[in-house]
């Protein structure tokens, strides 16, 4: 079964970071990458650019509009994505728990078509 994470985090803690601090994260993140890319668990996946970059197209009585920025606005944003494929949800939730920048990781199935 495949399944989404979705790794949030808080761009204002992110901001405060010593470069230290944030480079030693982004170490972690790669062997976490790596290691599951290398176990043929990890299908895809990316880091998106902040927030501040995104433009929305928003859909309201049969008309659709652009508008820049996030769709909502929240303290936590989506700042990557993996598409992992394991057993069962919790092997799902048990990568979810080893994600090293902290934050949260939403887990979701992926609908399989087909």
């Amino acid at each position: 079964m495949r399944y989404l994470l979705l790794f949030a985090g808080n761009q204002v803690a992110f901001n405060a970071m010593q470069p230290a601090d944030a480079q030693a994260m982004y170490s972690e993140i790669g062997r976490w990458w790596s290691k599951h890319s290398e176990a043929g668990t990890l299908v895809s996946g990316e880091q998106l650019e902040p927030p501040k970059t995104a433009t929305t197209v928003r859909h309201e009585g049969g008309d659709s509009f652009v508008v820049d920025g996030p769709f909502i606005e929240a303290k936590e944003h989506i700042g990557g994505f993996a598409v992992v494929e394991v057993g069962t949800l919790d092997e799902a939730l048990e990568l979810a728990r080893t994600w090293p920048a902290g934050g949260s990781v939403e887990v979701r199935r992926v609908v399989e078509r087909g």
